[in-house]
């Protein structure tokens, strides 16, 4: 990684080769989630040698999101089948607002309820064993998860908020905004920073995280590569 980079400039990169090694595959040109816990791929540098590495990473069929400044086309053996920008959101103050209600916390029990909602509301990539990668919350309604929000990416005194999403039956309760003041506080209290990433063109979501105290830092492109079967 270039030196003038942020570690948040590839969030990634930034987590596999640090606090989540233990969860990657990979080497120093190209490192990947393991399936299990989640989609995602990093790249030391957009570069021939740097994209057959992830290729090599990958079993046919496999589809990987890649974090970069800029855009990945179809090369080196990977096909680019969606490419999408995100926002990274920073949440830079100390204080944080309490919530309104208790989110509950989630274990491995929760999954299968997890991923149906995930399934059901598309917050983004969500895998059986993403809740492995930090403390993840809940709320319930007659017994039933109708929303969750959790901790992913972790790197250098910062922790990213992810899979925020509401019920389509119950949202505009507030209970996002409980989830992610509850995360938000919890990650303060560890003494990191937290972080989100939300599609850009999803502006009624970063409208609210910029209501809750986040901040826009910059624009990531996201590469969904597939390695042909």
């Amino acid at each position: 990684m270039h030196n003038d980079l942020s570690p948040l400039d590839l969030p990634p990169w930034s987590a596999l080769t640090t606090a989540h090694a233990g969860f990657s595959l990979g080497n120093d040109s190209a490192r990947r989630y393991r399936p299990a816990f989640a989609p995602l791929a990093a790249i030391r540098e957009i570069s021939d040698a740097c994209l057959s590495s992830l290729h090599d990473l990958m079993q046919p069929g496999d589809v990987v999101g890649l974090f970069s400044p800029d855009p990945v086309l179809s090369r080196q053996g990977l096909n680019a089948i969606t490419q999408k920008t995100v926002e990274q959101m920073v949440y830079w103050s100390d204080d944080v607002e309490s919530p309104a209600l208790e989110a509950v916390p989630l274990t491995a029990a929760d999954v299968p309820a997890m991923l149906e909602l995930a399934d059901l509301t598309h917050p983004g990539p969500f895998a059986a064993r993403t809740i492995e990668l930090g403390a993840y919350l809940g709320i319930r309604s007659g017994g039933k998860l109708i929303a969750m929000a959790g901790e992913r990416m972790k790197f250098d005194g910062f922790t990213e908020i992810s899979a925020v999403c509401t019920h389509p039956e119950h949202q505009g309760k507030g209970y996002a905004t409980v989830l992610v003041r509850t995360l938000v506080r919890d990650i303060l209290g560890r003494g990191a920073v937290p972080f989100l990433h939300v599609f850009s063109d999803n502006k009624a979501a970063e409208n609210l995280y910029a209501r809750l105290g986040f901040l826009r830092r910059c624009t990531i492109a996201v590469s969904v590569l597939q390695r042909p079967k």
